[in-house]
């Protein structure tokens, strides 16, 4: 029966060893995958804010310009007859409807 003790143990810590092996490398390969996730979420997420930012410059830009526009009085007397209907004297104003 000596024996039969003997041969078991070995098979044992074997059996004891490999399970702590997966054990580990499974709690190690979650723990990548979870950083990987979140990188890729914050990789994600940087490309849409790159887009954003891209998005407000040119609106900037344009505002910027729009607002040069708007420091010259005759730009501004012809903005206001266009966009709000404002006409000089002796001039007539005809709306024709958009289709």
């Amino acid at each position: 029966m000596a024996k039969y003790q003997k041969k078991l143990r070995p098979k044992k810590r074997a059996i004891f060893l490999a399970l702590s092996s997966i054990a580990v490398i499974v709690v190690v390969t979650l723990s990548v995958g979870k950083y990987w996730v979140e990188i890729f979420d914050k990789y994600q997420e940087k490309k849409e804010l790159e887009k954003e930012l891209t998005s407000l410059m040119e609106k900037e830009e344009e505002l910027q310009v729009d607002a040069k526009k708007l420091q010259n009085p005759d730009y501004v007397a012809r903005y206001a007859r266009e966009k709000y209907l404002y006409s000089k004297e002796g001039e007539y104003i005809l709306q024709i409807p958009e289709e």
